[in-house]
């Protein structure tokens, strides 16, 4: 099995294939561990499947995906009252 692209953890051969295995999760086109499938934005876990991607990366639906890329203005997206400086 080939290592996922999302880190660079430094195991054994054999250790890496089982933890693969167990914990493999696809998304956005590429193989994940499951604890590094991460919002870029807050650091949440996700579920594949279960977010939203800009650019290539994960983020979560709600509130960052909203509050960063979602319309702007009072009453749109619900995200209003999630700010990110």
């Amino acid at each position: 099995l080939p290592k996922p692209t999302c880190c660079t953890r430094s195991v054994p051969q054999l250790t890496h294939l089982l933890s693969v295995a167990a914990e493999k999760v696809t998304s956005l086109g590429k193989d994940w561990h499951r604890p590094c499938l991460r919002c870029e934005k807050c650091n949440k876990t996700l579920t594949s499947g279960g977010h939203a991607e800009h650019d290539g990366k994960p983020y979560c639906n709600h509130p960052c995906y909203a509050a960063l890329f979602g319309p702007k203005g009072f009453g749109r997206g619900g995200a209003e009252s999630h700010t990110f400086k």
